[in-house]
């Protein structure tokens, strides 16, 4: 149960972080991340939607161009991408940036995969596959395998980590949550995650732990749709149900440091180890948005 799984965190400081979103276009980016660096700020995290930013060469960019603030990709959709590929560009990051860079890979949105001609019959099997390649090769093995989606034949990293490498996944239905406790280092739920979403996502990903005889930390990341300033009540609602979600389903927060860091708070009660505020597609200050997290809202959480 989920109670069961609290203690693990207990006196551990949570990671708060702020989703640079690709709504806004890449050039944006370099003064976002100085700000997230130059603020504190623990985590920056980019996405790679389509047809918006690709992941990989945003969070190279933005590590290039920081010191100390942790870089998160959230998420790389599987059906895109070669293993070995995946593989590459995730040792090349570290190599580059050691323990900066925050991988996490998915099923990606199956509509958008069908438009690329990627749609996988089997989602949650080629996800299997593609984490367990994924960390083998990131962990310097030497794998061939022939599996129905993941084919490699005599395949290494030339330049492999020179340290442990977590891989996240994410992830939104029971399979898929079970799977990442099998097979991740950690779980990312979206920001229509409620505290009680939070707590049996916990429950689901031990169910998956536990099946696969796996010890140690599972690190779980959730998004929290936020908004302050002016207009912040009205941008919420506008994005909620732009997403399909109910205002006031404890979905989403709008309001000033007091109210976010609560919203924040209740994650982490819930089992979240990091929280990452997601503002509004529509934000008019990203800057400033980050400024805020770093500023006001972290000073108020554990």
């Amino acid at each position: 149960m989920f109670f069961s799984v609290l203690p693990t965190r207990k006196g551990a400081m949570t990671e708060l972080g702020v989703v640079f979103r690709p709504q806004l276009p890449p050039e944006r980016l370099r003064a976002v991340a100085r700000v997230a660096d130059d603020t504190g700020l623990d985590e920056l995290w980019l996405w790679e939607d389509c047809f918006l930013e690709g992941g990989v060469s945003t969070a190279a960019a933005a590590l290039a161009w920081t010191e100390r603030v942790r870089v998160g990709i959230g998420l790389l959709p599987v059906p895109l991408r070669n293993v070995a590929v995946t593989a590459m560009e995730a040792a090349s990051l570290d190599r580059m940036f050691p323990g900066r860079a925050v991988l996490t890979v998915g099923h990606g949105v199956q509509d958008w995969m069908g438009q690329v001609g990627a749609r996988a019959a089997s989602p949650l099997g080629l996800l299997g596959e593609h984490l367990d390649a994924l960390r083998a090769l990131l962990r310097g093995e030497r794998l061939s395998v022939r599996g129905r989606y993941v084919r490699l034949d005599d395949v290494a990293l030339d330049w492999p980590p020179r340290r442990p490498v977590d891989v996240l996944a994410g992830g939104t239905g029971p399979r898929t949550l079970r799977l990442s406790g099998e097979k991740a280092d950690g779980t990312l739920l979206t920001a229509a995650t409620t505290a009680d979403g939070v707590r049996r996502a916990r429950e689901l990903v031990e169910e998956g732990r536990r099946a696969a005889g796996r010890g140690g930390a599972h690190r779980v990341v959730v998004y929290l749709l936020a908004a302050t300033g002016a207009g912040a009540d009205a941008r919420l609602r506008a994005e909620l149900a732009a997403e399909g979600l109910e205002p006031g389903a404890d979905v989403g927060v709008a309001g000033d440091a007091d109210a976010v860091a609560g919203a924040v708070r209740r994650l982490i009660e819930a089992g979240a180890d990091t929280v990452v505020l997601q503002p509004t597609a529509d934000e008019p200050d990203p800057e400033g948005f980050v400024r805020f997290a770093a500023e006001e809202v972290r000073p108020l959480v554990p």
